[in-house]
């Protein structure tokens, strides 16, 4: 078989690359960085904090891939205590009424449109308070200050799968995702891949296959091609070492889409002895500064935490802004079929969280990695290497 090249060693790239040796392809792996892992890297001791909140669903495409080929890393359940809701300005230890309720009549409605938004969709059924608030809720997975506002049947599908699978299927990687991270690294070695790192690739192979695995907007340097573009989320995310153990596992924040998470709950090993990891994210509102933002999300943990304080116990704190690197967003009227597509043609496939494939956070990049692959092994078989010069 042709040789096939892929582009970026983040998630998307590492299941790419495994996909495409088990097809029976020999595989070179390319990734900028010294690291391997992208979105998926994290600090070093004492405080491990991803580089954005990452959880892995169990009912998700990446842990069905890890699970088949025994990659899964060593994983923890959330605890069933400690979250509690900001609503109305306040801190309360459930969610409004009208919340429950709407959740109730629509616990048994599998799908939504995508010609209306969530908003008007909810509120058509539940009510205008309750649409506001199921609305603000879906801000840890959309990573948008208006969840509200995107196409229906995007927001509900990805509901459901995190909050109304029962029992709650998401879990932590032991160790932080820089351990999935080594775990995939190891099993594209296994399979004979020649991964090479500190590179930077600025045109594409002359020859063979290649497989995109970048962020959108690096793909679209690369390929020199502007429809390679949809809409994403921008977020003020803050990493928090606290010290002591007491902080809440979850502030779910229904008043302005934020989120709060102590990773340090389900996983001790994230923190030092005696101490709490905390991440914790607010989407930017359109025109907003960070430093807006982050004071938004410092009043949401003022809330969240109540009496207990966090401000004087900081002892490592790290501020990102996730500009559309926290996948795609489906407005109105569209879904995930009108993402870019996997095949860009002339040999070369493009996977990663906004392109066309379904899912939850992780798993665009993963279905659409396995595609891609299937589409590059397929050419490397069966056509002669082709030349792009």
């Amino acid at each position: 078989m042709d040789e096939i090249t892929v582009v970026g060693g983040g998630i998307a790239g590492l299941v790419a690359s495994i996909a495409c040796a088990e097809g029976g392809a020999p595989v070179r792996l390319l990734e900028a960085h010294e690291r391997l892992g992208g979105r998926g890297r994290a600090t070093e001791p004492p405080f491990v904090a991803s580089f954005g909140p990452h959880v892995l669903y169990a009912n998700g495409t990446l842990w069905r891939f890890l699970r088949e080929r025994e990659l899964l890393p060593p994983v923890a359940r959330p605890p069933l205590t400690g979250v509690c809701f900001r609503a109305g300005g306040r801190r309360r230890r459930t969610p409004p009424l009208a919340f429950s309720r709407a959740l109730l009549r629509l616990w048994r409605v599998r799908e939504a449109p995508d010609d209306v938004s969530f908003r008007d969709w909810v509120a058509g059924r539940c009510g205008d308070e309750a649409a506001a608030w199921l609305s603000a809720a879906c801000g840890v997975f959309a990573f948008h200050h208006d969840p509200g506002e995107l196409a229906a049947s995007f927001v509900w599908e990805r509901f459901r799968q995190a909050f109304l699978d029962l029992p709650p299927r998401a879990r932590y990687v032991r160790g932080g995702w820089s351990v999935l991270i080594a775990a995939l690294e190891w099993g594209a070695r296994e399979r004979g891949v020649r991964i090479e790192t500190g590179v930077r690739v600025s045109e594409l192979p002359a020859e063979g296959a290649t497989i995109v695995a970048t962020e959108l907007r690096d793909a679209r340097a690369l390929l020199g091609d502007e429809a390679l573009a949809w809409p994403s989320g921008r977020t003020v995310a803050l990493d928090l070492g606290l010290t002591g153990r007491r902080a809440p596992f979850v502030v779910w924040d229904l008043d302005e889409a934020g989120w709060v998470e102590t990773y340090s709950k389900p996983d001790r090993s994230l923190a030092p002895q005696g101490h709490a990891l905390v991440q914790a994210q607010m989407p930017l509102r359109p025109g907003e500064g960070a430093d807006d933002g982050e004071r938004r999300l410092e009043a949401l943990l003022d809330t969240g935490f109540g009496s207990g304080g966090w401000r004087e116990r900081v002892v490592f704190r790290r501020r990102q802004v996730l500009d559309g690197r926290s996948g795609a967003l489906d407005p109105v009227g569209a879904s995930w079929r009108d993402r870019p597509a996997v095949d860009c043609g002339d040999g070369v496939f493009l996977c990663g969280d906004s392109v066309a494939a379904p899912g939850l956070l992780s798993d665009p990049a993963v279905t659409s990695a396995l595609e891609a692959a299937r589409l590059a092994v397929a050419q490397a078989a069966l056509r002669p290497a082709t030349s792009r010069l």
